[in-house]
């Protein structure tokens, strides 16, 4: 068995995402089993350096996980022939600069979304990728959540007859810091800073609605700041400057209808954090992170409107569980294992920045459909 070394620049470790996800249950996990099978008698080994502005934290993760290397010199990473691939999961407004300079070493870049603020500037990042012949991928990871890929085994094997809706409620009551912590940090309220739920969470939505239900064509929402004060990490109230709740309409190719509410002010009331309705001629599912629930045509009941009497039946319990069938790896890992192959063995990927940029895209114009009241189309990107 031989052992290929790949030499991973991993910047914005010290974040919860970069830590929790990308390095723990990703990185860390493919080498706790022994690195990632390439076939051949081939095993792929990551090596992360890590790579922050605060020396000290970067050291106290490494320690902790018996990493040796931490930097905070990116450019001097960059400039480094034995680094591989440079990762990033900073907040977003220091995503482009990095980005571009990782692209201008020949780096085979991995990157969270949103990979910019703007979508002439995901369509430049996909276009200098392109042009310097690095790979490129992006962070969609619900589309390897148990609850959406047992959704999209519905899809593909025809469950829903012709597919009429999709419902998604998202979200979950962030405290607002000053009686209790906050779960998010401040800048995700700072527009300035790249915050906002519709830059968060619409790149999610485009991702899922087009790799599961079609391509969107058009988009209605109406994005607002429900809560305009809170207090940051030092205990210090702020003004939000950016958008912690939005509701979409999305239209689809071929005619499917999708509505999404997106909040960081709203309490649970649903079994999971996400859950996606589907409706269809034949049949509906509800899927959220890890299950998933149909009703097909046939065991529908007929439920008759008389608000007069009390309701005898559970309406959930009418609902039927689809089974594992399979055992189901953390999403972040299983699409840093498919990228790793990408970049290893050349397999196929399509999950790249020009995929991201239409995540980017359709943020930017549910933004602008806010502003002006009214439905905007959402044009095909191309590079």
């Amino acid at each position: 068995m031989t052992r290929r070394t790949v030499r991973i620049a991993v910047n914005g470790v010290t974040g919860r995402m970069g830590y929790r996800q990308h390095l723990v249950r990703s990185l860390l996990a493919i080498r706790e089993q022994g690195g990632l099978d390439l076939g051949g008698g081939d095993v792929l080994w990551p090596e992360p350096v890590l790579v922050g502005r605060r020396e000290y934290a970067l050291r106290e993760i490494a320690d902790r996980h018996d990493l040796s290397e931490v930097a905070t010199d990116l450019d001097a990473v960059l400039a480094d022939d034995s680094i591989d691939i440079y990762f990033d999961a900073q907040v977003t407004s220091a995503r482009v600069e990095a980005l571009k300079k990782a692209i201008a070493a020949g780096k085979h870049l991995y990157t969270e979304k949103p990979t910019a603020t703007d979508v002439a500037g995901a369509l430049e990042l996909a276009r200098l990728a392109q042009d310097k012949g690095v790979k490129h991928g992006v962070v969609q990871d619900k589309l390897f959540l148990p609850g959406l890929l047992k959704l999209k085994r519905l899809v593909d094997g025809g469950f829903f007859g012709d597919i009429l809706t999709v419902r998604g409620e998202f979200g979950y009551w962030v405290f607002e810091g000053d009686w209790q912590d906050a779960q998010r940090p401040s800048w995700n309220y700072r527009a300035e800073a790249g915050g906002g739920i519709t830059i968060d969470m619409f790149p999610h939505w485009e991702y899922v609605l087009h790799e599961l239900f079609g391509r969107v064509t058009s988009v209605n929402a109406h994005i607002t700041t429900h809560i305009p004060q809170r207090w940051d990490e030092r205990g210090k109230q702020y003004a939000v400057t950016a958008d912690d709740a939005a509701y979409g309409i999305f239209q689809l190719e071929g005619g499917v209808i999708a509505q999404i509410n997106s909040s960081w002010a709203v309490r649970v009331n649903r079994d999971e954090l996400v859950e996606f309705q589907v409706d269809g001629t034949h049949g509906s599912a509800v899927a959220g992170l890890r299950n998933c629930r149909v009703q097909h045509r046939a065991a529908t009941p007929k439920p008759v409107w008389n608000p007069d009497v009390p309701l005898t039946e559970s309406f959930r319990d009418q609902w039927q569980e689809i089974p594992d069938n399979a055992e189901f790896d953390n999403g972040f890992k299983a699409q840093w294992e498919l990228f790793l192959r990408h970049v290893a063995l050349d397999e196929p990927y399509h999950w790249d920045l020009l995929a991201g940029a239409r995540g980017v895209q359709l943020a930017e114009l549910g933004l602008r459909s806010s502003a002006q009241g009214r439905r905007l189309s959402v044009p095909k990107l191309s590079l």
